[in-house]
């Protein structure tokens, strides 16, 4: 028996000798069976660039996953030839065990996970040419803000006026944008600490990798650093990854977008599912603009829409309700907005009662705590994440 393959191992032989097919402990179309006419388009997709626009409920995660299944079943790619990406640890877990069951086992060697979990992965080998070593620690949110009251404290700035909360979200939302602190200019400072926010965040990179640390901004600016200050290495990922699959598309932010953009390169198999309608994570940095301009970074992409909702209001499946079971789409959708109409009376009597109870004092908006950065939802710790 061959040994596993090694899952941080990078060839530079960018084609395989024979590419074998998965275990086929089930029927080779088994992955198909159920699928409606669109999801079954973009699962069987030959190549090039692919944009689904899918709700909730309409099966796109299916989608994704049948899709990894046929390129395995089919002998179109070896597992450690595909990259998927999704946004939440436990989105990653339920992929990885729904390809397992649709090929009859496990898919070694497959990097599937969040944006910051591969980071973690990407970093920890070639962490020296960015001035850190591979046993970098991750800071949390806490160990961020009592860094940067360090710093301010260091520079006399008052860190009641200018709450050190506040400036770590900043700073995060700059990493969002992959700023490094020399990109930051006089617009993007803002008032913080009177125009030396931009000062700060220098210090606060210095610090970081003095005591050998990253944030969970840095899983991702820091890997579009890499690439593109060495090409050899990027090069190696592009021989590496012949398929890329990205789930929840739109709720990238500017440095996600880089970094798939720099992947991207090497392949044009590139498959991305999203919902243009909504990005649930705009207050996190997202951009919903990258869902719209995917034509316009991948020319010749084939667009495929799924427009049929499996999902009844009590998160159970039923019939579809598509273009074919309107009446049926209509009078849930009525149902939905009778229940909805009523929590939201029933929220605001709660919130009356609670006015005429307590009073409230509301704390100026500047120095409201920032929000946990959007790292925090998908690497909570690196050996919690499928592939770290």
């Amino acid at each position: 028996m061959a040994p596993p393959a090694d899952p941080f191992e990078l060839t530079d032989h960018p084609e395989p000798d024979a590419p074998s097919p998965a275990r086929r402990a089930v029927l080779p179309t088994a992955h198909l069976d159920g699928l409606n006419q669109e999801q079954r388009q973009a699962v069987i997709h030959e190549g090039g660039p692919l944009l689904v626009l899918a709700g909730a409920g309409t099966g796109k995660t299916r989608v994704l996953t049948s899709r990894i299944a046929h390129l395995l079943i089919n002998g179109r790619a070896r597992p450690s030839q595909i990259l998927a990406v999704t946004f939440t640890n436990k989105a990653a877990r339920e992929m990885l065990d729904r390809v397992a069951t649709l090929i009859g086992g496990a898919a070694d060697g497959m990097w599937l996970g969040t944006f910051h979990a591969i980071g973690v992965r990407i970093l920890r080998r070639h962490a020296e040419l960015l001035g850190l070593k591979s046993n970098f620690t991750i800071l949390d949110t806490d160990d961020q803000t009592r860094l940067i009251k360090q710093l301010l404290q260091a520079e006399e700035i008052d860190d009641k006026k200018w709450p050190p909360r506040v400036l770590s979200g900043i700073i995060q939302r700059w990493k969002d944008r992959a700023l490094t602190p020399d990109k930051v200019g006089g617009e993007d400072a803002g008032e913080f600490a009177n125009g030396r926010a931009a000062e700060i965040y220098r210090q606060y990179q210095e610090r970081l990798l003095e005591v050998n640390a990253v944030d969970f901004g840095d899983l991702i600016m820091h890997c579009v650093i890499l690439w593109q200050k060495h090409p050899d290495v990027l090069a190696q990922y592009h021989r590496r990854f012949r398929h890329l699959l990205v789930d929840e598309y739109q709720d990238t932010n500017v440095a996600q977008y880089l970094w798939l953009r720099l992947l991207a390169q090497g392949t044009q198999d590139i498959c991305c599912v999203g919902d243009d309608d909504q990005s649930i994570y705009g207050w996190r940095g997202a951009e919903v603009g990258n869902i719209l301009r995917f034509e316009k970074d991948f020319p010749g992409a084939t667009i495929v829409r799924l427009e049929r909702n499996y999902r009844t209001m009590t998160g159970g499946w039923a019939r579809p309700c598509g273009p074919r079971s309107r009446k049926a789409s209509a009078c849930a959708c009525a149902a939905s907005g009778t229940a909805t109409r009523r929590r939201a009376a029933s929220a605001r009597r709660s919130r009356r009662c609670s006015a005429t109870s307590t009073p409230s004092r509301r704390s100026p908006s500047w120095c409201a705590p920032a929000s946990r950065p959007a790292s925090s939802r998908s690497a909570s710790s690196p050996s919690a994440c499928p592939i770290a």
